[in-house]
């Protein structure tokens, strides 16, 4: 099929010699980039129509099986709450175990990739000893099960280390407005050792997956292109810099991606040591109302909206990673 640029290249004489062939070869390339977007457009659909249909079976069958009722009402009452004091709605225990899942990831994150970023470029030292450092740390946070690691870290390493921070002296000596900031930023002042307890323990365990994506993207990048930083004068830091580090990033976009959607499900994890997060206030609220199968599938909405979010801006992300590269 001839393109319209053809067309009218031949309809208007243009005076380039094989204008209308090359054009030929755009049009041809245009259609087949469209086609794989309608192709990936209708795929997509597909498949969130298979996950309502499947939603839907099951609450179909969860009500004509098990002749269950629903009871959806109620979730407000523990996501908002009438506040008598302040004459103004508040939030309840479900939007604060919401609120302190934010917390742990948004903390989680900034730990792990410091700590995947450093070791990652460790173990693609020269130098032995950083080598060795990174790859035993790798080793043992990998071949350790998570409940496991939170466990060992919490009730042996915790109780130790968090006290030398003194957390316990800052939410008792700091001033109103110093408190105000902190419980914005980490919770309320009873839960500040809990917290950064439950940051510490996500951001090592995850930290060690994103050492290894780091390390990969590092060294999937040719080493000729090291060999011309330095060749031009480049110390090995100013190479791994401006050179290295820059084309790396647009690799590990992707598994980054799916490591931090793995990084917010893990942290349903540390409701075993008692921090209240989403996870843990779903579980008392399941408890007090025994309206299990409303609070789980509301449960399960909120995390696959957030995982799925993150998705969606981390593969806009890629696509301007590509066109910036």
């Amino acid at each position: 099929m001839a393109s319209p640029f053809a067309w009218a290249c031949h309809r208007f004489r243009s005076p380039y010699p094989n204008l209308d062939v090359k054009l030929n070869h755009l049009w041809s390339f245009l259609m087949r980039v469209k086609s794989k977007s309608r192709l990936t457009r209708i795929i997509d659909a597909g498949v969130i129509g298979s996950a309502i249909f499947l939603v839907v079976f099951v609450i179909h069958k969860v009500d004509t099986v098990m002749i269950y009722d629903w009871h959806w009402e109620f979730l407000w009452e523990y996501i908002l709450r009438w506040d008598e004091e302040q004459q103004a709605y508040a939030p309840n225990l479900l939007l604060k175990g919401l609120a302190t899942t934010f917390r742990l990831v948004i903390w989680s994150m900034l730990l792990a990739s410091m700590i995947g970023i450093c070791m990652g470029i460790m173990r693609t030292s020269s130098r032995l000893l950083f080598r060795t450092v990174s790859r035993l740390y790798v080793e043992f946070i990998r071949n350790m099960p998570p409940v496991v690691f939170i466990f060992v870290f919490f009730f042996f390493l915790s109780s130790q280390f968090v006290p030398l921070l003194g957390i316990d002296e800052i939410s008792v000596r700091a001033s109103p407005q110093t408190i105000a900031i902190l419980e914005v930023l980490i919770g309320p002042p009873e839960l500040f050792a809990n917290v950064i307890s439950g940051v510490i323990c996500l951001g090592l365990f995850e930290g060690a997956y994103i050492t290894e994506i780091i390390r990969a993207g590092i060294q999937s990048i040719n080493k000729g292109q090291t060999e011309a930083g330095q060749s031009i004068g480049l110390t090995r830091f100013q190479t791994l810099r401006w050179v290295v580090f820059p084309q790396a990033v647009q690799r590990v976009i992707p598994p980054l991606a799916g490591q931090f959607i793995t990084l917010i499900k893990d942290t349903s994890i540390v409701s075993l040591i008692s921090i209240q997060e989403l996870t843990f206030l779903a579980q008392e609220v399941a408890y007090s109302t025994q309206y299990v199968f409303e609070i789980w599938l509301f449960v399960a909405g909120v995390y696959f909206c957030i995982c799925y979010s993150l998705a969606l801006f981390c593969g806009r992300l890629e696509r301007r990673a590509q066109r910036i590269y």
